[in-house]
């Protein structure tokens, strides 16, 4: 029964694939190139399979191979996969900021007008923008509460960031064990002063890249994320900021997967925010 219910699902998405090139190329390609010039109608139907059919393709393909699944990694605003969840500190909002403070990281500002466009200024003429704010990802319901980064040769084009979600202690040790559904979709912001478990994702930027699914344009990121997950680790742990290293398994025991084009071994390491006296 599994393996038809495996070959049912595949042969769906076969035909979602299918489905997906023949719009892109029979419909929205054919349609613009009788309206417009050649390379016009190549442009529009890059923006429209791009951004409109694929997205919604391979989300329809993810809601069948992922059902009853608990997810090891965040999610885009179109809901593809992104980034691994692979950190997890304890502490407050203070703590954290702190912790990464003294490590040299910036905190990213938020994502709106004026910060995209000074992103989009700076990573074309390759000018310093510590700051500069990150795509919005999705866990728990909603997007991420805070993240870090640290450019890499005062580039914006290459930094190491990460991003953090917060979760109830009480909430977190009710589930995290279990690996149980309702850990990874609670959508509740504990209070910014309450010690919360701070769930993350970190990877390393390396340029201008497109996404492996739907080609939009994006960063370039290290395809290693248990790299940039251990990089991190390490370092809070040399200034004695974190204490109490612990390693789990995020999902549903996955032993390695790939998500997107990162490949990751699905761990998560848990580590507690050092208190320090001023």
């Amino acid at each position: 029964m599994k393996l038809l219910n495996r070959f049912l699902q595949r042969l769906v998405i076969l035909g979602l694939g299918v489905l997906s090139v023949w719009l892109i190329v029979f419909v929205v390609f054919d349609t613009a190139d009788q309206r417009l010039p050649w390379i016009l109608a190549v442009g529009l139907t890059y923006g429209v399979a791009a951004y409109v059919i694929l997205p919604r393709i391979i989300r329809m393909g993810l809601k069948l191979l992922h059902r009853k699944r608990v997810p090891s990694f965040t999610t885009t605003g179109d809901g593809l996969p992104g980034d691994p969840v692979n950190v997890a500190l304890v502490g407050t909002l203070a703590e954290l900021r702190a912790a990464f403070a003294a490590l040299g990281w910036s905190e990213a500002d938020r994502l709106g007008l004026a910060s995209s466009w000074g992103m989009v200024r700076a990573f074309v003429l390759n000018s310093p923008y510590p700051t500069a704010p990150f795509s919005t990802l999705y866990l728990f319901g909603r997007g991420q509460d805070v993240g870090f980064q640290k450019a890499i040769d005062n580039s914006p084009r290459k930094r190491h960031h990460i991003r953090f979600w917060s979760l109830s202690l009480a909430r977190a040790e009710e589930t995290w064990a279990r690996g149980a559904a309702s850990f990874w979709l609670n959508t509740d912001r504990p209070p910014d002063d309450e010690r919360v478990l701070w769930v993350g994702a970190g990877t390393r930027d390396t340029g201008l890249s497109l996404t492996h699914l739907t080609f939009q344009v994006t960063h370039a990121t290290d395809s290693d994320t248990n790299f940039e997950r251990d990089f991190i680790i390490a370092e809070l742990e040399n200034i004695g900021s974190i204490e109490a290293v612990k390693v789990y398994q995020a999902g549903q025991c996955l032993a390695a997967e790939r998500v997107n084009h990162y490949t990751t071994d699905g761990r998560v390491t848990l580590a507690s925010l050092v208190v320090k006296a001023n």
